[in-house]
């Protein structure tokens, strides 16, 4: 990727997708997504249990940002396609034609609710990644998280509110540590794969507010094409 798109790219993935999209991933991404010098992040050690799917069929299609002035600058689009590749649809300058970026995502689902996977490793090449911060020895792996929900052509992604997980290990109430500075804070969640599914079942670990994505019925190249037409005339 670029240096000029790295910019855009990882906005996307803090965004939602938050890829997530602040991974929302993704949570979304976030899932976004997800990680830029003063940021706020919560890894967690494991993933969520041994169900894990690469695919939620309901995802494909075109999806576009409901904040109206971010879709306006095509920003946050995504684009699952038939063989169920996420793809960012990044834009490294108004007026250019998209890139079609490949963010790997894992589904889970768990007593009628559902969420995002990825792991660190997946994002490598997308953006840069420094290791866990405070955790020692260095762990080869670790996840992000975001819940979400499809309603119709509407789809919520809710990111892990890094502060209410801080809280909960400070209560004591999970197992984990807590590096947080001025501009920073970066949590990481201890605990095996059963213990991330009972933790997601038992913590208000989600953010309330979501990052919602509406269903587009127009193609990528309809929808690029249309918004490259409209940058290209209000361009100065």
């Amino acid at each position: 990727m670029s240096a000029a798109a790295a910019p855009q790219a990882r906005g996307a993935l803090r965004n939602g997708t938050a890829a997530m999209f602040r991974f929302a991933l993704l949570t979304t991404t976030c899932v976004a997504l997800l990680l830029l010098a003063g940021c706020t992040e919560t890894r967690f050690e494991s993933p969520l249990g041994d169900n894990i799917e690469s695919c939620d069929v309901r995802w494909k299609g075109l999806w576009l940002a409901q904040d109206g002035e971010a879709r306006e600058r095509g920003e946050g689009a995504f684009h699952v396609d038939d063989e169920c590749r996420f793809q960012m649809l990044d834009q490294t300058e108004p007026g250019t034609p998209f890139k079609l970026i490949h963010v790997p995502l894992n589904f889970v689902h768990d007593g009628g609710n559902d969420y995002l996977v990825v792991s660190d490793v997946q994002l490598k090449g997308l953006v840069k990644l420094p290791a866990p911060h405070a955790v020692s020895p260095t762990p080869e792996k670790s996840f992000f998280f975001a819940r979400y929900r499809l309603r119709g052509e509407r789809l919520e992604i809710h990111d892990v509110d890094s502060e209410r997980v801080a809280k909960l290990i400070l209560d004591a109430k999970l197992e984990g540590t807590i590096d947080k500075s001025a501009t920073e804070l970066h949590v990481y969640v201890r605990g095996n794969r059963q213990q991330m599914l009972e933790i997601v079942r038992t913590q208000p670990l989600f953010a309330d507010k979501a990052t919602v994505f509406l269903r587009s019925e127009q193609s990528v190249e309809a929808y690029q094409k249309s918004l490259l037409a409209r940058q290209r005339k209000e361009k100065p």
